[in-house]
């Protein structure tokens, strides 16, 4: 089932789309294409529902800004390369695999992980993926960013072999091998879709 709400912030009126599931806790998130989602447990009344959001206006507004600003931002920038010429994306997917490739061999013998196949995908919404049969999905846009985030994301992606979660355990083993790795993610929240 999925309802909708409102948060209200000066002449800001921000639509939540409230999806419920069979989970216990309450989560929110505010996407890149500016819509807002609560997921809250099945049995949780409107009242609550309500009182998680209020509680969380601001945290919700400033997401929404500055997801409004980076929409603006990428909608400002000229086009790409790549997107003026296709075949540029095919040298572009070829210079990732060889770098992925090289890098995922690199840091899976630090970290002590092996991993099935690679694959370079073009993904709208993800830079990377681990499979529970260990093998790794990558974007081929990797090969457009500094090369410590092409890293950071390596690196998260072969920590799944060893934590097929977000736990603390899982952010353990990445700041094991990258110990700057905040800003690495950081960076690539605040410029990734600039790319």
């Amino acid at each position: 089932m999925v309802k909708e709400l409102w948060i209200s912030w000066k002449d800001l009126r921000i639509p939540v789309e409230v999806l419920y599931s069979a989970r216990k806790t309450f989560g929110l998130e505010v996407t890149a294409d500016l819509k807002v989602r609560a997921r809250v447990p099945k049995r949780a009344s409107d009242r609550q529902i309500k009182e998680f959001a209020e509680e969380r206006k601001v945290w919700i507004v400033e997401k929404y800004l500055l997801q409004m600003e980076r929409a603006k931002k990428k909608q400002d920038r000229p086009a790409a390369d790549y997107e003026k010429d296709p075949k540029l994306e095919k040298l572009y997917r070829e210079k990732a695999r060889e770098q992925i490739e090289k890098r995922a061999a690199h840091f899976a013998a630090l970290m002590g992980v092996d991993y099935g196949r690679i694959a370079i995908r073009s993904q709208k919404r993800r830079w990377g993926s681990c499979s529970g049969a260990g093998n790794l999905n990558f974007n081929w846009k990797l090969a457009l960013m500094p090369p410590e985030i092409l890293d950071y994301v390596v690196v998260h992606e072969l920590a799944h072999r060893k934590e097929m979660n977000h736990s603390p355990r899982f952010w353990a083993e990445v700041e094991k091998i990258l110990p700057d790795y905040k800003e690495r993610r950081k960076w690539l929240k605040e410029n990734g879709a600039m790319v």
